[in-house]
C-alpha cells in the first residue's frame, strides 16, 4: 500500500508537460488576439503582424502553429515547404474606427479626404494594410487620405489602440477588433462593394515536433465549437466541407 501511495504522489508531483500533455506553439495574427484563447486557453500563443511570424517560421522559431490573417502568407509558406496545406477557417471585413467622441465628425469613409485629418493604417507589409490599400485603391481615395495618414503600424492592434485613446482621429481595422474597445470607439460602415476577400488559414508548421497535437488543435479550431466562438467574436465562417458519400 506503501509503495502505491509513493507511486501516486509522484505521478501528481510530474508537470504536465513530462505526464504526456502537450504545450503548442501557436503563431497568430494579431486580430486573433481574443477569440483563438477561448477555443483553447491551454496553448502558449504568439500575436503578431501575419508577415512578421511567417518571417519568424523561415528562421526557425519554435513554432508548431501558423495562423495567418491573409491567405498570401500561409501559402508561400506552403510552397516553400515551412508548413502543410493550409485550410480557411475564418473571414473578416474592414471598418473605420474612430474615437467615442469623433471629435472630426466622421460619417463616411470618403470624410477621410479632408486635409488635417489624422488617419492610422498598417504598415503596407501587413495584411491589414494590405487590404486597406486595396480599398482606398477601389473607392478611388488613396491619394487624398493617405496624405492624412501620421502612423503605418505593424499589425492591427497598434491601430486599435491609438484610436481607442484618441491619438488619431480615425483607423482602418477589421470588424472584429472593434468589439473589444466598443465602449471607447465608433465604426463606420464601408461600402460591401469595395471590400476585399479576407480570409485566414492555418497550417501546421513543417519543423514541428508536435505535429499530430497541432493537427488536432487545428481540427478543434475548426470544430462546430470553434466555428461558434469564431462567429461570437464576429468572423465570418466559410462553407463546412461537404462530407464525402459513400
Amino acid at each position: 500500500m506503501k509503495r502505491l501511495l509513493a507511486v501516486a504522489l509522484i505521478a501528481l508531483a510530474v508537470p504536465a508537460a513530462v505526464s504526456g500533455a502537450t504545450t503548442l506553439n501557436v503563431f497568430a495574427a494579431a486580430s486573433l488576439t481574443d477569440v483563438l484563447p477561448k477555443i483553447d486557453r491551454a496553448q502558449r500563443y504568439s500575436f503578431a503582424g501575419s508577415d512578421q511570424l511567417a518571417l519568424q517560421i523561415r528562421q526557425g522559431a519554435p513554432a508548431d502553429v501558423f495562423a495567418s490573417a491573409s491567405p498570401k502568407y500561409a501559402e508561400l509558406a506552403y510552397r516553400d515547404g515551412y508548413v502543410q496545406k493550409p485550410v480557411v477557417f475564418a473571414m473578416n471585413k474592414l471598418i473605420v474606427l474612430v474615437p467615442r467622441s469623433n471629435p472630426a465628425g466622421i460619417k463616411s469613409v470618403y470624410d477621410l479626404r479632408r486635409q488635417g485629418l489624422k488617419v492610422v493604417i498598417g504598415d503596407k507589409a501587413v495584411p491589414i494594410g494590405t487590404y486597406t490599400r486595396q480599398i482606398l485603391d477601389a473607392l478611388g481615395i488613396t491619394a487624398d487620405v493617405m496624405s492624412n495618414v501620421v502612423s503605418q503600424e505593424t499589425d492591427v492592434k497598434g491601430i486599435v489602440s491609438k484610436v481607442a485613446l484618441g491619438e488619431a482621429d480615425a483607423g482602418f481595422v477589421y470588424r472584429t477588433d472593434a468589439r473589444p474597445v466598443a465602449s471607447r470607439t465608433r465604426t463606420v460602415a464601408l461600402p460591401g462593394w469595395a471590400q476585399p476577400p479576407i480570409r485566414y488559414e492555418i497550417a501546421v508548421v513543417k519543423a514541428s515536433s508536435h505535429a499530430a497535437a497541432a493537427r488536432a488543435y487545428i481540427k478543434k479550431v475548426t470544430s462546430a465549437r470553434g466555428r461558434k466562438l469564431l462567429a461570437a467574436a464576429g468572423f465570418g465562417l466559410p462553407p463546412k466541407p461537404k462530407s464525402k458519400s459513400r
